[in-house]
Formats: C-alpha cells, structure tokens, sequence
C-alpha cells in the first residue's frame, strides 16, 4: 500500500506538473516540448547523487524504520508542492521534482529488498508482478486525477495541493501497519561518499555476471520507458491532436498495458522466476513501438479535441492498441528481470544491488532525455523518436540475449515446453534454488535437456554424449548452455576425464549439475542400467542427489537414436502430453546405482 500511495502521489504531482507548464503556463526558459524531459531528468538526478547511500541504509536499519522515515519526509515535499501549485511558482515545483526524486529513491531499495526477506522463490514473480501491477495502477490513478484536478479552470492548482498532501498523510498512516523487516547487515559502515559508494556498488553487482547484465537490462527498459512516458503531453497535443485529458487517456493505456503484462507473468512463469520470458517482452516491445510510428504517421494533426472526438478516429484506436501492448511486453520484460536480481542477490548485499540498479536506472533514463532533446533539436517528430527507439530496442535486445544466453536458453525452453508440448511437471519444489546438487534423470530425447531446464528455478550445467553436439540447432544450444561433452572411457579416455573434472568443478561453485546415467538415448523409451558416473562424482563431491523421471516422451517428434531418425512410425505427435517429477533428495552417503535407477523408475511409474 505504501508503494502504490507513493507511486500514485509521486506521479499525480508530476503529471499535473507536466500539464501545467505543457497547455496553461507560458514559460519561455521551459518551452512545452522540453518539460517532460527536464522534469525527469531532474527526478533522476537524485537517483544518482543518492542511490549509493540509499542502498547502505536499507541493508543497515530495519526497513520498517525507513520506510516510515520516508513516509514522513514525503509529507514535507508535498506541503512545499502544495505551496508551489498555489502560487505557480514553476522553480518551486521543480525544487519538489528533485525532492520527490530523492523520496524515491530512498524507497527504491526498501520496497525490492523487503520482498525476498518475506516471500520465498516460488512467491517472487508472482510478488513482483502485483508490485508492478500495483505500480503502474497507482501511475495511472495519479496521472488521471493530476490531469483532471489541475485542468478545472481558475482553481485546478489549489486541488492539486490539496491532493498531494492528503495522500502523503495517507501513506505514513498506512505505515505503521508495515511487519518488522530485519537489517540484512546491522554492522554495516555507511560510506557517505556517493561517488566512491557508487562504484563500490557496481563492482558488487559486477561479481555476478548474470546479475550485473540484468541490471542492465532492466535500465534499458527504462530508457526505453522514457522516451514514451516523458512525450505522452507532446505526443497527445501535437502529433494526435488532443487536449490533456487525451495525454491522460494515452497514459491509461499505457498503465494498463503494464499492469496486465505484470499479472501475466505470474501465471506464465508457472510460480517461478521464468526468465524466457524476457526475450519475449523485448519482441513485442519492438514490434509495436514501430508500428506506433507507422500508426501515428495516419493520425494527422487537427484542433485540440477532447477525449469523445479523439475516439471517434479509427487511426487513434490503432495507436492506443499498440501503446497497450507495447506496454505489456514492457511489463513481460521487467518483472522476470527484477526477480531474478533478488533472487540471486547475496542477502547481505541486496539492497545496495538495488541502489546500483537505481543508479544505472537514472544514467540510462537521463541519457533517454538528452538523446530525446537532441533528436526533438535536430528536427525529428515525436512518432519518429518512438521508431528509433524500438530499433534500438531490438539491437540492444540481441546483444543483451547473446551476451547472457541463459536468457535465450530459458526462451527456448520456454517454447518448446509450452507450446511444442503439454508439459506438467509434479516435485519441482525437491530442485534446490541454492547450492550445488547432482540431478539425475533417465534419456530419452534430444529434447531432454531443453525441457529440465524450463523446470528448473535456476541454470543446469549438463553432462552429455559429444556426439550429441554434432546435430544441427540442437548442437549449438548445448553448446550455448555449457553443457559438458563426454565420450565412453574406451573410445576418448581424454575426454572422458575432462568431463569429470569439469563437472566436478561445476559443483565446486555450488551450481546444478544433471547427467543422465543410463549414457545414451534408450531405443524403445525404457530404462537402461545405470552406469556408474553418479558414484564417481560423489566419491570426491558427495552433494544432494535428486532423482528426475521423463515420461511419455518417447515417440514425440523429438524422439531420435543415436542422432538418426526413429524407424517405426511416430505414436505421438509434436503436441503429446510430457510429464517430469522430481523425487526428494537423496543424501550422498544413501545413494547406489541400483537404488537410484528404482527411484526414477518408481517415479516414472506414478
């Protein structure tokens, strides 16, 4: 609640901030094409100055306490808005913007931290997308109320004032409900050098690869983000023709747009942190970013109309399609991003992780601003500014992808999991989210891989026939995926050893490891005996073990021996039913060949 009364109150005096200087006030040194970007480039100004110190006080002191503090301190900045908006004194209101900044970003890190500390893994996404849901609702509300209070003739400043301050004193009454939030690290020294604590940041975030470049990936949903959000007033005047209340019914849209894409990701994750669908977001964010530009290109300037005569344009119906959906793959994109980053944060560290990303955040949106003024300078319309950033986005997208390809990877499994089978998986709570731990499973496809990896929370480094890494597309993902090739001890004694070494390796830094221990795909589905590569890992690593069974796998489309097609007629199709489950973990010190192949064909027979 007090994220959403934030968020709502934050944009409420923002937007009608925006509308004020944009169609009622003529100020010559703020021409109405350039307030949307120096009002968030000033919001974001304290995310940099700020972030560094923000992140150590929330690691510090019990996040109940802060977010209180911030609460209170809200209903200060808003007093001093209220003040502004009566007298219409736009440096005033813009001293506020940078205020309003800094409660935001002190809030930043609490909100993203607070939720691990009280949800668990399979909560996450479904926690972070009613977070952005709840977010981009209490936008819209602000947005809309903004827009109406301080568009009613004579007195619109005074209800703007009254407004800001009335929902301030709700979110620090709503406050004292929050639960207790421990400090994640009570005796840490509060750096106050926001420069040398900045980079400190960075290079913590950078210790994790994966995590250091999905921060990265949620700033550039950011900059993406803002070149639309900071141009909605331009955009609705000039290049739609509408008064204010159009520029609040286009930021409905969008706000709903995200909202849905929130919620979607939920129910599409299946109560995981599902990163496959991030490649999906940054798809549909490019597709109809560029076809906005082409929408709004048949949407030709007219008189200032109101919301009735705007939607009486089949052009504009187009435009409000493709802000909506642009707008829920943006929200697709983002919330898999965001769990994962707390996900696989060190505790410790997890607010000041999300101080970078604040950081990077405001560097990212800052440099939308100035490259949006710098085309908006150079004679670009406000649609074209859209094209080039979808563009972008589909260029940054595939770097992003190809750089972390667990991304990609998770993409395909996704794909192949859910629309290429009917994939129910039974135990997945038995796969651990932290620390090493040996899987094991029976082989039956090529395609074995590609699905344990849409069931598991986290990456699997794979141990597998090198043979296997000779098939077209197929050979590339496991390349891509790390997995390990090995050859019979006979045949390749070299390889044989180095798949060991590298496998043991894995678990040394405390990753999932999978082998199939039957060796090569079954002709007829059925169980082989196992071999004894399980006991030779655990002789020098003895880590959990957990059974895995693939079933009704056999006869799909994907169902190959030995790299050859199968002789005998398919007896299921591309679309049949595929079920995994997983078994409880099995201590190393319990664990025999014969003994674990009875688990998964127990497993295999329930």
């Amino acid at each position: 609640m007090d994220q959403f009364l934030g968020a709502g109150n934050d944009n409420l005096f923002k937007f009608a901030f925006t509308v004020l200087v944009t169609y009622q006030l003529q100020v010559s040194w703020l021409p109405p094409s350039l307030a949307g970007l120096a009002i968030g480039a000033l919001s974001m100004l304290s995310f940099l100055l700020f972030s560094a110190t923000s992140g150590q006080l929330a690691d510090k002191f019990d996040k109940t306490r802060v977010i209180r503090f911030v609460k209170s301190l809200e209903i200060a900045i808003m007093a001093f808005a209220g003040w502004g908006f009566w007298v219409q004194s736009v440096p005033a209101l813009l001293g506020c913007v940078f205020l309003m900044g800094l409660h935001s970003t002190l809030f930043g890190p609490v909100k993203f931290a607070y939720l691990p500390q009280h949800l668990s893994e399979r909560e996450l996404t479904g926690g972070n997308g009613m977070t952005e849901m709840g977010t981009f609702v209490a936008i819209l509300l602000g947005n809309v109320i903004g827009g109406l209070l301080i568009s009613v003739p004579g007195v619109g400043g005074q209800y703007v004032a009254f407004a800001c301050v009335a929902v301030a004193l709700l979110g620090r009454a709503t406050a004292q409900f929050v639960p207790a939030s421990p400090a994640s690290d009570p005796a840490l020294v509060i750096n106050w050098n926001p420069v040398s604590e900045t980079w400190r940041n960075l290079r913590l975030a950078h210790r994790d690869l994966v995590v250091f470049r999905s921060l990265m990936g949620i700033s550039w949903m950011w900059f993406f983000g803002a070149a639309f959000l900071s141009q909605f007033p331009s955009f609705a005047k000039d290049g739609l023709g509408g008064d204010e209340r159009v520029a609040s019914l286009l930021l409905v849209v969008f706000s709903v747009g995200i909202g849905i894409g929130s919620l979607l990701c939920e129910m599409l994750s299946r109560r995981h942190v599902e990163i496959g669908l991030v490649p999906f977001g940054a798809i549909g964010m490019s597709v109809f970013a560029v076809d906005l530009y082409f929408a709004s290109r048949g949407a030709a300037p007219q008189a200032v109309v109101g919301v009735a005569e705007f939607l009486r344009l089949p052009g504009h119906w187009r435009v409000m399609f493709d802000l909506g959906l642009l707008a829920l793959f943006a929200g697709l994109y983002s919330v898999p991003m965001y769990a994962l980053i707390q996900l696989r944060s060190q505790a410790s560290h997890r607010a000041r992780i999300i101080a970078a990303n604040n950081i990077l955040n405001a560097l990212f949106m800052i440099t939308s601003a100035l490259l949006a003024g710098a085309l908006l300078a150079a004679g670009f319309t406000v649609p074209q500014i859209f094209l080039v950033t979808g563009l972008l986005n589909a260029v940054v997208a595939a770097y992003i992808f190809l750089l972390v390809p667990e991304y990609l990877l998770r993409f395909v499994a996704l794909i192949v999991a859910r629309l290429m089978y009917r994939f129910r998986i039974r135990g997945d709570e038995h796969i651990p989210t932290r620390g090493a731990a040996l899987l094991v499973c029976n082989h039956v496809s090529f395609v074995d891989p590609i699905l344990l990896m849409a069931a598991s929370p986290r990456p699997i480094r794979f141990v597998m026939d090198h043979r296997i890494f000779a098939t077209p597309v197929l050979g590339w993902l496991f390349k891509l995926a790390k997995a390990i090739p090995i050859a019979p001890q006979q045949d390749d004694p070299v390889i044989y050893e180095r798949a060991f070494a590298e496998a043991r390796r894995v678990l040394d830094e405390g990753e999932l490891l999978c082998i199939f221990p039957e060796g090569a795909i079954t002709r007829d589905g059925t169980l082989q005996p196992f071999k004894g590569g399980v006991m030779k890992i655990l002789e020098t690593h003895p880590v959990p073990v957990v059974p895995l069974a693939l079933s009704n796998l056999w006869g799909s489309f994907f169902s190959r021996v030995g790299g050859a097609a199968m002789t005998r007629p398919l007896r299921r199709g591309i679309f049949n039913r595929v079920g995994l489950t997983a078994g409880p973990p099995i201590a190393p010190g319990e664990v025999t060949p014969q003994g674990l192949q009875g688990t998964v064909a127990r497993l295999l027979a329930t």
